[in-house]
């Protein structure tokens, strides 16, 4: 069996009774705001060929804001929706000579309380008892990389960066950064794409509300280990 490296503190609740959204507490595993796959069917994995597109998961590594692993595994998974949506945004780059690497995707609920006990900072983290748009599997961290290089083009700061710095708008970066965040933005926008003011690298559906919240125990991505 896989073993998730959080910090003590994690490794100790992680699985443990949390509130749910009416603030009752239920083991994480059946909680109410659990929900399943619906008629839309399973969660897409999103991977070469089928979708052109780098992987760089930061949660199965310790290149994130925890300094720790949050994933066993590295893997990313989306909505049937968010996936279309995705496909849309990768004909748009390659016409532009870019591709997209992917950071993270569908973030099963078990690891959102992960990140939520290490920064309870709503303008950040999403509080899990609410919900986030990655736990419905409709949201996608993401940035720019050049098709002939495979090298990221500069967007001013790293993903991930809590700060204003990740800031859409922020102008404490070079023009050239300017100039690639916009253009993100607005290959995500024509995509169907909406996105998260604060974090430069955060797309999502619109309405994330119509989309159930996914449990590992439901999704079954693998994410969190065996």
């Amino acid at each position: 069996m896989n073993m998730i490296l959080l910090p003590p503190m994690n490794q100790k609740i992680l699985g443990r009774m949390e509130p749910a959204a009416s603030g009752d507490t239920t083991p994480t595993g059946n909680a109410p705001m659990a929900g399943r796959p619906g008629s839309d069917g399973p969660l897409v994995k999103i991977a070469p060929p089928e979708f052109d597109v780098m992987l760089n998961i930061i949660y199965a590594s310790d290149r994130n804001f925890t300094g720790q692993p949050i994933y066993a595994n590295a893997a990313c998974y989306l909505h049937p929706a968010a996936a279309e949506a995705l496909n849309r945004a990768i004909d748009l780059a390659a016409g532009q000579n870019l591709r997209l690497c992917i950071y993270d995707g569908y973030r099963p609920i078990e690891a959102q309380w992960a990140l939520w006990r290490h920064t309870p900072d709503p303008t950040f983290v999403a509080d899990p008892r609410r919900g986030s748009p990655h736990s419905r599997g409709i949201a996608v961290d993401l940035t720019l990389i050049d098709a002939g290089s495979g090298q990221p083009i500069d967007m001013g700061g790293p993903v991930d960066d809590l700060t204003p710095r990740g800031f859409h708008g922020y102008n404490g970066i070079s023009p050239e950064a300017q100039k690639n965040r916009m253009m993100l933005l607005g290959l995500m926008a024509s995509a169907g794409f909406d996105h998260y003011l604060n974090e430069w690298w955060h797309y999502q559906l619109y309405s994330p509300r119509n989309y159930p919240l996914l449990w590992e125990t439901a999704a079954q991505t693998g994410l969190m280990g065996d």
